[in-house]
């Protein structure tokens, strides 16, 4: 475990709908320069969890959130994506009617800490995902569904992130792809971004997390380092089916 001060910290957070408790109480704590896994079943709470801490499309009902010791959970969406906290989405969130690249400079925009040259870090996000640049200029209706996944990233990094939250990213995908994924992953924590990653694909994350929490009907079932994790009992039933069955 790192020994600076957490990046990302949620205390108890909780977010219902009606009389269902979709997260409830939830904390984790993400250090800077940290992989941190989040599994769990469909229905378990992950994206609303990320919801909730990126105030996208709603924010919880309670709990403490901190990012940088700075508290979060009332601010608004745009102020937190400027302070370094950005997320990508398990459903495409392009603007198809726009190309690659000025999907690309909507991230850049949203996220601007810095103005600086927003042309030169569109291409740099597009390069460094490794999008092709002879589709950087088409429309986005026209990509295959890893070409949006890069684009998505891309966008997210073009925003400068300190920590980069991806939900799913891997959903969709084909083996080679993921192991490309995995690759991107990797690059992007070496640049110094810490990344919450939600992922259904098991291989993917442990292949890339120091750390890993299991959610289960809103609540944390396990949380430590990945191999432990999925050995407990709890998350072998709950995540991966029961032993018979796996």
């Amino acid at each position: 475990m790192s020994t600076l001060a957490p990046l990302l910290v949620a205390e108890n957070v909780c977010k219902s709908f009606g009389s269902l408790r979709a997260v409830a109480g939830v904390s984790l704590e993400v250090h800077p320069g940290q992989i941190y896994g989040v599994a769990g079943p469909n229905g378990s709470g992950k994206s609303t969890l990320f919801n909730a801490l990126t105030a996208i499309p709603y924010r919880a009902d309670s709990g403490r959130i901190l990012f940088d010791s700075r508290p979060i959970e009332r601010m608004p969406a745009h102020r937190i994506c400027q302070l370094g906290l950005v997320r990508t989405f398990q459903k495409d969130a392009e603007f198809e009617r726009l190309t690659a690249r000025q999907n690309v400079r909507v991230g850049a925009v949203f996220g601007g800490r810095e103005r600086g040259d927003l042309d030169a870090r569109v291409g740099a996000a597009l390069e460094f995902v490794g999008f092709d640049p002879a589709r950087a200029d088409r429309p986005v209706r026209e990509l295959s569904v890893f070409n949006k996944k890069q684009l998505m990233i891309a966008s997210a990094l073009a925003a400068r992130p300190r920590l980069l939250m991806m939900d799913e990213p891997a959903s969709g995908l084909t083996k080679p792809e993921v192991d490309e994924l995995a690759g991107l992953v990797r690059r992007i924590n070496a640049t110094g971004v810490a990344v919450l990653l939600i992922e259904h694909v098991l291989p993917l994350l442990l292949s890339v997390s120091q750390r890993l929490m299991v959610l289960n009907y809103g609540q944390t079932l396990a949380e430590g380092e990945p191999q432990e994790v999925i050995k407990n009992p709890a998350v072998v039933e709950a995540y991966l089916g029961k032993r018979g069955q796996a």
